[in-house]
């Protein structure tokens, strides 16, 4: 299960973070990949996690694999930045703020891929930053997309009986937890540098999961096999899919960015397909179009609005999935609903009239190290 990239203010921004791109980098040897090939992979990251995820419903349900990919996220992102616990009340409820939204859209993501294709889920939670993104443009024809998402999502979830219903309104839910995440996601990477934020949301989100993670699983939460698995998700979620993405966000405009972010419900239909055996029909597969296009055609649209000299914006610097994600950084769900950690299950540009910044996790979600973001 996180999540958005604007074209200024980002999150995650700041001397640690770009120290961070810069020994992933030469570290791993990333300078020589192409940017989209980067973002391909930490795309498919996302989702083989969000695959991996929804295989282990049969031992342990979505609450406990929301404990678990939160908790080793936060886990990781704490180590990582060492934030600072000294916080004002303002600031201190800014995060709590943040960490329920990564919570709640990695819960409601893993629920609703329970009921649903990875891929349905996954576009339908994306409704909600692209509903924020459209809502905050004062151009018409944004407005017109959030129509072409809307009616995108109708052809998705159209599935009959209850349990057809009752996913597609868990996954309406991740939406709404996943568009707060956007503004909350902007506010806390305003006031604490790097990571940091992040990781104090993603540990308040693993408090907020710890009840009803536990109360479902915790016989299973003392079998090592399962942590194992628990932890390849939350990395496979949070930690590969920012490191590439930290990178390509070095090299590519927000515009640019916001365009490749957008195939990601087409990539979680296709990892889906190829480790779940998930097929959808054709009206699922116009819903996923519909959804997508209108991602893209939002994000053009806040570019063409974008005054100045028409270029596209210059690359962002140090920006991830997370307010750090998702915060998915994914917090994507799966994106966790979600972010590097905290990533949610994918992620939109806010246009320049609110501009936003991808979390570094989804997960995100996610995503800085989202996904449930992220996409959990």
């Amino acid at each position: 299960m996180s999540v958005d990239i604007g074209t200024s203010a980002p999150t995650g921004t700041g001397t640690g973070a770009v120290a961070v791109a810069g020994r992933a980098r030469r570290g791993l040897g990333l300078g020589v990949v192409p940017a989209p090939a980067l973002m391909f992979v930490g795309m498919v990251s996302t989702q083989l996690g969000a695959a991996f995820a929804k295989q282990l419903f049969g031992t342990v349900g979505p609450a406990t694999i929301t404990l678990m990919r939160l908790g080793f996220s936060a886990l990781v992102l704490l180590l990582w930045w060492r934030p600072s616990l000294r916080l004002d009340r303002r600031t201190a409820g800014s995060v709590a703020a943040l960490g329920v939204a990564i919570a709640g859209m990695n819960i409601c993501f893993y629920l609703a891929m329970a009921r649903m294709p990875v891929g349905v889920a996954l576009t339908v939670g994306m409704a909600g930053p692209l509903a924020v993104a459209g809502l905050a443009s004062r151009r018409a024809a944004d407005r017109l997309w959030i129509v072409l998402a809307a009616l995108g999502i109708a052809l998705l979830g159209w599935q009959g009986g209850a349990a057809g219903l009752t996913g597609l309104l868990i996954a309406l839910a991740c939406a709404v937890f996943w568009g707060s995440y956007v503004p909350l996601s902007k506010r806390v990477g305003a006031v604490l540098p790097g990571g940091g934020g992040l990781a104090l949301a993603m540990a308040f989100g693993t408090l907020c999961s710890l009840p009803a993670g536990l109360a479902e699983g915790a016989g299973t939460l003392a079998r090592p096999e399962v942590l194992a698995f628990g932890f390849g998700v939350a990395m496979l979620s949070s930690l590969v899919p920012y490191t590439c993405e930290m990178e390509t966000l070095r090299r590519v405009s927000a515009t640019v960015f916001g365009v490749l972010l957008s195939l990601e419900p087409a990539i979680g239909a296709l990892v889906a397909l190829l480790v779940l055996s998930e097929t959808l029909s054709l009206a699922q597969a116009a819903g996923l179009v519909a959804v997508v296009v209108a991602s893209i055609g939002v994000i053009r649209g806040s570019r063409k609005a974008d005054p100045g000299t028409g270029r596209d914006p210059e690359p962002v610097r140090g920006a991830g999935r997370g307010a750090g994600a998702g915060a998915g950084a994914g917090a994507e769900p799966g994106r966790d609903p979600g972010a590097g950690p905290g990533r949610g299950p994918g992620a939109v540009p806010v246009p320049d009239s609110d501009p936003g910044a991808r979390p570094a996790p989804v997960p995100a979600s996610p995503p800085v190290l989202t996904e449930g973001s992220d996409k959990s």
